[in-house]
C-alpha cells in the first residue's frame, strides 16, 4: 500500500457495502486504509449474510442497514457499496440524501432489469439445488480469481450461498439510472477494466449529473469484477481520492470538523 496523506480530514465517516454472498469481512484493507488516513469507518453486513445469516435478505432491510451504519457513524457518511452493495448504495442515497454525502459504486453499472436477469435466476436456482448449495464452485471460483490474502479476507464472514434468488428478486424493480437522478451528492463509478458488468457504466454517470451530482467515472486497469479485491491498492486510492473530495466541498459537522456533539470518534471497523 502507497502511503496516504495524513492530513485528510476525519470527516466524513464512512460506510463500506458488501456483495452478494459475502460479507462485510471483504472490506478488511480497505478499512485498514481508511484506518491509517485517520478516516472512520465501518463494514456493514446486509440481511441474509455474514453475522445476519439466515435473515430473509430485502431491499428495504438492505437499505435500513446501510441507514443504520450512517447513524452509528453520526447521521452524514461517505457510501462505498461494490456489486449488490453498490446497487444498496445507490437506493440508499436515492432514499436518504439527507444521509448520504457522497457515493461510491462500484462493479454495480448494469442496471439489474437487464434481459440476462432471467438466465442469472436460473443459473442461481440451480447452484442452490447442488449438494453443497454450490460451496464447491464457489471455493474454486475465489481461489482461480484471487490472492490468497484477498480470498481469506472474502470468506473469513462466511459465504451465504443461498441468497442469490432472492436477491435477483427482490432487486428486479431496482432501476438505478433514475435513483442516482434523484439526489446531487458527489458520486464515484468505480469499476475495473475488464468487470462484465460495465455496460452502463457512462449512462451512470451521466445520469447523476442530471440530477445535479458532480459525477466521475473511474477505471481501473487490469482489475475484474471484485475491483476492491483484485486491486487493492488502486482501488484504496480512488477511495481516498473521494474522500478527500467530499471532504474539501462539503463543510464538516462541527465548525471544526469535529463529529456532532454527543458522536465519539471511532476506529474503521467491520459491522
Amino acid at each position: 500500500m502507497t502511503s496516504v496523506d495524513s492530513s485528510l480530514a476525519a470527516w466524513p465517516p464512512v460506510v463500506l457495502v458488501h456483495g452478494s454472498r459475502t460479507s462485510r469481512s471483504m472490506w478488511r484493507d480497505q478499512l485498514a486504509a481508511l484506518r491509517r488516513a485517520g478516516v472512520d469507518a465501518l463494514a456493514v453486513d446486509l440481511p441474509g449474510h455474514g453475522a445476519r445469516r439466515g435473515e430473509a435478505f430485502t431491499l428495504d432491510g438492505a437499505v435500513e442497514a446501510v441507514a443504520s451504519g450512517i447513524d452509528e457513524l453520526g447521521g452524514r457518511a461517505l457510501v462505498v457499496g461494490l456489486s449488490l452493495g453498490g446497487y444498496v448504495a445507490i437506493e440508499a442515497r436515492a432514499r436518504h440524501p439527507e444521509r448520504v454525502v457522497g457515493l461510491v459504486a462500484a462493479a454495480c453499472s448494469t442496471p439489474p432489469a437487464t434481459r440476462l436477469r432471467g438466465g442469472w435466476l436460473l443459473v442461481a436456482r440451480g447452484i442452490e439445488r447442488l449438494p453443497d448449495g454450490g460451496a464447491g464452485l464457489n471455493q474454486a471460483l475465489v481461489d482461480r480469481a484471487l490472492t490468497p490474502q484477498a480470498a481469506a479476507d472474502l470468506a473469513a464472514g462466511g459465504f451465504a450461498l443461498d441468497v442469490m434468488s432472492a436477491i435477483l428478486r427482490e432487486v428486479e424493480a431496482v432501476d438505478p439510472v433514475s435513483a442516482l437522478a434523484a439526489a446531487d451528492s458527489p458520486v464515484w463509478v468505480v469499476n475495473g477494466r475488464w468487470d462484465h458488468f460495465r455496460f452502463g457504466e457512462r449512462g451512470f454517470v451521466e445520469a447523476a449529473r442530471r440530477g445535479g451530482a458532480p459525477a466521475r467515472l473511474v477505471v481501473i486497469p487490469g482489475a475484474r469484477h471484485l475491483v476492491s479485491l483484485d486491486a487493492p491498492v488502486a482501488f484504496n486510492r480512488a477511495l481516498l481520492d473521494a474522500h478527500r473530495a467530499v471532504a474539501a466541498g462539503r463543510p464538516a459537522p462541527g465548525a471544526d470538523g469535529a463529529p456532532p456533539a454527543g458522536v465519539a470518534p471511532r476506529r474503521a471497523v467491520e459491522r
